[in-house]
């Protein structure tokens, strides 16, 4: 099977003040790959994004720049993750598509950061799922799934077991756009999820099993199923 996983800096990296999580992550990659599973990986910005993108908008950067820089923090993020994974890693971080096509002839497991202005980490995971053919999404966050509204904020908010892609878009109105405020999925790559119908779930990722839980369940089991 191949599988793309996003590991969301909000999972690597909670607080600038914790040790990143890279090591525990890098060894349930590999244990899938041991298995057989064709494996690629996108890595979010997480508290060291967060931090750099709120000292550009003290200085007056515009949102574009603000992007550049989380992208920037997250292509830093991946290198340091493929390291943790050692020989089985691409030895590059892929920055364009055409980087991404030299990525796949290497055979090994490909680790990516942000792309472009305007487009999260998680639409970059959606395309390298749909560039690869993957035959599911793990999109990993800081909650057990997809809730009828934040439940954080709300408490009478529920966990849904699946949802379809019109019913997340509605969900997702009210969450922020800016840089450094993609909890979820953007819109982007709503998109791509439904034009290329990749099989997705949204896991609570603070615990790495959840990955191979998830991976070894394409129903709707643990976290959310999202129905293209």
């Amino acid at each position: 099977m191949k599988i793309t996983i996003k590991l969301s800096g909000h999972v690597l990296f909670p607080t600038f003040d914790k040790q990143a999580r890279f090591l525990e992550y890098a060894d349930i990659v590999k244990e899938l790959v041991s298995k057989g599973q064709e494996v690629n990986v996108v890595v979010g910005g997480g508290a060291p994004a967060r931090y750099y993108i709120q000292m550009a908008r003290q200085q007056g950067a515009d949102e574009s720049t603000c992007d550049f820089i989380g992208i920037q923090i997250a292509n830093l993020n991946a290198k340091l993750f493929s390291i943790a994974l050692g020989d089985i890693a691409c030895p590059f971080v892929p920055t364009s598509y055409e980087e991404m096509q030299k990525a796949k002839e290497t055979g090994k497991v490909i680790v990516m950061g942000g792309l472009q202005p305007g487009q999260s980490t998680n639409a970059v995971a959606c395309v390298l799922a749909e560039f690869t053919n993957s035959n599911l999404l793990i999109n990993t966050t800081t909650v057990d799934g997809v809730y009828t509204s934040d439940p954080r904020k709300d408490p009478s908010a529920r966990r849904l077991s699946k949802v379809s892609i019109s019913e997340l878009g509605k969900i997702l109105e009210s969450i922020g756009t800016r840089a450094g405020e993609y909890e979820l999925l953007d819109p982007v790559a709503l998109r791509i999820i439904q034009r290329s119908r990749i099989t997705t779930k949204i896991i609570d990722g603070t615990n790495p099993m959840n990955i191979l839980a998830a991976s070894a369940d394409l129903k709707e089991g643990i976290g959310t199923l999202i129905v293209p």
